[in-house]
């Protein structure tokens, strides 16, 4: 009974889930996160289409879930292009085109960029690439349940996912793979019981999965609302601190994820000012995952940000739980932070 029981759960959640983005059940496959699903994307694409070609193309400003499985790739063997970004941080749609060759195989480009937030083209990504019938992977990890996502008018071959990005449990993810027009095939890249379709062996980890479905479900239902209220905090941050001077927004003004808010400020030193800022709020200078590294963000790099301001870069991640209050307390704190940091230099 009990087996019968979590059989069900697991079933209910993967319907929820492939709901979210237009997909069937059988083509969720579940992970421990997006970082294994990006691996499982990109090394079993090359190992199942190896004797069509071994050309991947993928985009500089990816999180390094995407760009180490490529470098991986790289010293086997595997040519990797790394398309460039504009100042805004997105791909230059001819250039993609340029790019592809008869022995292309996978085309990788991010739906939002964890440290930015800007949106790449996904509906003309996926028209390039099924043109030229290639495999068009996406990680959507800070996506999901946050923008629309549809793998049938976006043309997406494979999307990798996570809950944690969305209030859900850590240690769990999924990678959406197509079944059908075309039907992608993938070498597991972890062996063993054969589960998941024999693209992902070991036990699957029921509470986890439901509390993924949960997060989902809870997400789409907000998706809209929540959007708007979050942009309407992310301006407001914005205004509230312009006045200070001599500081910079990274990415697109608008076409970004509502909760992000990235700037670089000017006469400051960076980790000086993340210190400063931290009793008061959780920032970052990037990625939350490399957040221990002194050097700056290859993200901000392939902008084209002079080395000393991405130094002093910071990432506002605005979510569910954050205030006008809190907004403001904030913008007050960095502004003072600000100030007083510049008045010693």
């Amino acid at each position: 009974q009990y087996g019968w029981e979590a059989e069900a759960a697991v079933k209910k959640a993967r319907e929820i889930i492939a709901d979210a983005i237009n997909a069937s059940p059988e083509e969720i496959v579940f992970t421990s996160g997006a970082t294994e699903a990006n691996n499982l994307a990109i090394k079993g694409v090359a190992e199942a289409y190896f004797n069509q070609g071994q050309h991947i193309i993928t985009v500089a400003t990816e999180h390094n879930a995407v760009l180490d499985p490529c470098h991986y790739l790289e010293n086997l063997g595997f040519e990797v292009t790394y398309l460039p970004v504009n100042g805004d941080g997105f791909i230059d749609l001819n250039s993609l085109e340029k790019a592809i060759r008869p022995e292309t195989i996978l085309v990788s480009a991010m739906a939002a960029n964890n440290e930015i937030g800007v949106l790449q083209p996904l509906v003309k990504i996926g028209e390039i690439c099924r043109d030229r019938s290639i495999i068009f992977h996406t990680d959507a990890a800070q996506a999901v349940a946050k923008i629309p996502l549809d793998v049938q008018s976006m043309k997406i071959d494979l999307m990798s996912l996570t809950a944690h990005k969305i209030y859900g449990p850590k240690g769990i993810g999924a990678l959406y793979v197509r079944r059908r027009n075309p039907r992608v095939k993938l070498a597991p890249q972890i062996h063993g019981g054969g589960h998941e379709r024999g693209m992902r062996s070991g036990t699957l980890y029921t509470p986890q999965i439901v509390g993924f479905a949960k997060a989902v479900e809870v997400g789409m239902a907000e998706m809209e609302s929540e959007g708007e209220r979050l942009a309407f905090l992310r301006d407001r941050l914005w205004e509230k601190l312009t006045p200070v001077g001599s500081i910079y927004l990274n990415g697109h003004p608008t076409r970004r994820l509502a909760g992000n808010l990235n700037v670089s400020v000017e006469g400051v030193d960076g980790q000086a000012l993340i210190l400063g800022l931290q009793a008061m709020v959780a920032v970052s200078s990037g990625s939350a995952c490399t957040s221990v590294k002194i050097e700056p963000s290859h993200v901000l790099a392939a902008l084209g940000v002079p080395e000393k301001l991405a130094f002093a870069s910071v990432r506002f991640g605005i979510g569910r739980f954050n205030t006008v209050e809190e907004i403001d307390k904030v913008a007050e704190g960095a502004i003072a932070t600000i100030k007083s940091l510049r008045s010693v230099r």
